[in-house]
């Protein structure tokens, strides 16, 4: 007998407004940093070196065996490596965070990393005013990698494809060749003075110490301000999936108080979600069905993803042996193998049901996910007889 696959979706109609935020087990702390790997999530403490939990934040535990300086800003992951920036310098982890080695070769003498970013074999230090360093042999040696920089204060990097983005307190600089120049992008920035950017496919963001967000839809070539719905305050993080956007505020003295604000039509508007919350946060990250919040001073809090309809409770079943899909989590191309050479339908939709890709396959097929953005994915081949589900993963 034929067996069904069905993939289970459940759709949650909590109103936003009356749900909240809930603080973890780690209630203390500055947090200026949240990543996650697998099933694990890596909180970053100004205060207390770097945490993880392995339960969404009910339990955490210190991994600070090694680190000799527990002023921790950033964390970054690739394969088995793991990569801290402290106002110490880097230390590198390759048993998971279980102890740690400091590997300051050419960096000056007591540099404060501010944001650690990797890109294949390439890995980006952004430092408190001396720049860009460039490791490409696993952090064992460092090369400052500045020309064209006229601001070495830097406060954020991201990285789509080949531009290399830095966010300075002298507004954005963009690489196009792995660093070894850079090219002020600024125009329609009316604020220069960078905290964050987040990219989202096509669209990049940046927010400013002035409490404004820009977009450009141009690779940095142009700016326009996103600000409606945003009450005056420092911008100090983003995180994405699908086209929600969320940002991380802080309090400004100036200003009102900080928290989170949501957008669904990528920056033209925000609203207020921090109910419940702390109202000064540093840090995001989405890891399965959660969003979690890194604040400043009271640990790391959490919020169910379903309490903003994004679709949560993903299933597939696991025993299913039609199909296979690799490399998982994958970054440009997604190989699916099937055991049938009959032509079958292929779709992959977003965790908000957004269909973003369609096509057929016979027995193999590879896609080109690179325009994807980061994120989970559903992906189901349908045929006359069954709908295979299965999930992948874009880094």
């Amino acid at each position: 007998m034929k067996k069904f696959y069905i993939l289970l979706i459940t759709i949650f109609t909590t109103n936003i407004a009356n749900a909240q935020w809930v603080q973890t087990s780690l209630n203390h702390g500055q947090v200026i940093s949240l990543i996650s790997s697998d099933s694990i999530i890596f909180a970053c403490s100004w205060s207390g070196g770097i945490y993880v939990s392995s339960d969404n934040g009910n339990s955490w535990s210190a991994l600070n065996n090694g680190l000799t300086n527990i002023h921790v800003r950033t964390l970054a992951i690739s394969g088995n490596n793991f990569f801290a920036g402290t106002d110490g310098g880097v230390f590198i982890s390759s048993n998971n965070g279980g102890s740690w080695t400091v590997m300051n070769n050419g960096l000056p003498a007591n540099t404060i990393i501010t944001k650690l970013a990797i890109n294949d074999s390439n890995i980006f230090a952004g430092t408190y005013k001396n720049g860009v360093y460039l490791s490409s042999d696993n952090g064992n040696n460092w090369t400052a990698i500045n020309t064209g920089l006229t601001n070495t204060n830097i406060t954020s990097l991201a990285i789509s494809g080949t531009s290399i983005f830095a966010g300075t307190n002298g507004g954005v600089f963009l690489s196009n060749n792995n660093g070894n120049s850079w090219v002020a992008v600024n125009t329609g920035l009316t604020d220069t003075n960078i905290r964050s950017l987040a990219i989202s496919g096509t669209s990049i963001f940046t927010g400013t110490d002035g409490c404004n967000i820009f977009l450009s839809s141009n690779n940095g070539n142009n700016w326009v301000a996103t600000n409606t719905g945003l009450t005056g305050l420092v911008v100090s993080s983003f995180a994405v999936i699908g086209n929600y956007l969320f940002a991380g505020t802080t309090y400004n003295s100036a200003y009102s108080s900080g928290g989170v604000f949501l957008s669904t039509n990528n920056g033209s508007s925000w609203t207020f979600v921090n109910t419940g919350m702390e109202d000064s946060v540093l840090s995001l990250e989405i890891k399965d069905n959660y969003i979690f919040a890194g604040t400043l001073g009271y640990g790391v809090w959490r919020r169910p993803l379903s309490d903003f309809g994004i679709y949560s409770n993903i299933n597939e079943n696991t025993l299913n042996n039609n199909i296979s899909i690799y490399p998982n989590p994958t970054k440009d191309n997604l190989t699916i193998e099937t055991n049938t050479n009959t032509a079958q339908k292929l779709e992959i939709l977003n965790l908000i049901g957004q269909t973003v890709y369609t096509n057929s396959i016979n027995k193999k097929a590879v896609i080109n996910t690179s325009a994807f953005a980061n994120g989970v994915y559903i992906l189901k081949i349908y045929s006359d007889k069954e709908t295979i589900v299965k999930k992948f993963i874009k880094e």
